[in-house]
């Protein structure tokens, strides 16, 4: 049986270097480990108690729902934006955190990593990012960490597949997340 670890990334654009290596994750994922990259954060409307409605959920919100509750664990890519974390991903932590104490998040094993143009890679972000996912109820591996400066640089003739740095870390998060889930236990 294959732990399903559901990707979430923060940035929407098509070229976006964090979607490139959300990417990686799904090719780079260890044996007994499955990446799915999620596609529909875009469709998600801003949290709002209102239209936490059961039964009455709006459908880009229930189909997140959906998805992370198939998960046993999450993998944030987060870039940095004006220094901090994109509100796309934070409008998805909020979402996953409702119903309170009992959201898909809670107690599930996560980890956030990244890349942005700056010369910390985002760390900002993804601080704010674990902060966030911690609150919500998720299981933070505090130490499964990657944060990859200079993007625009680094990746602008390479893919994040084919970075050493990538290539080591990334499968070696991964499999953090694996050991830390019910399923692996």
């Amino acid at each position: 049986m294959s732990v399903r670890v559901l990707a979430l990334v923060g940035s929407l654009r098509a070229g976006s270097h964090n979607r490139q290596l959300a990417e990686a994750a799904v090719k780079l994922a260890p044996e007994g480990v499955e990446v799915v990259l999620y596609e529909g954060l875009a469709d998600v409307p801003f949290y709002n108690e209102d239209i936490d409605v059961e039964g009455a959920v709006p459908a880009g919100a229930a189909a997140l729902r959906d998805a992370a509750g198939q998960a046993d664990a999450f993998l944030l890519f987060s870039p940095e934006y004006n220094g901090t974390i994109p509100a796309v991903l934070k409008n998805a932590i909020d979402w996953l955190s409702r119903p309170f104490g009992a959201g898909a998040l809670t107690g599930r094993p996560a980890a956030v990593v990244g890349t942005a143009y700056g010369q910390f890679g985002g760390v900002w972000a993804q601080d704010e990012a674990r902060k966030a996912l911690g609150i919500a109820g998720g299981a933070v591996l505090a130490d499964a960490k990657l944060s990859i400066p200079g993007s625009v640089v680094r990746f602008a003739e390479l893919h994040p597949q084919d970075d050493a740095e990538v290539t080591e870390q990334l499968p070696a998060i991964l499999a953090q997340l694996a050991a830390a889930t019910p399923v692996a236990a």
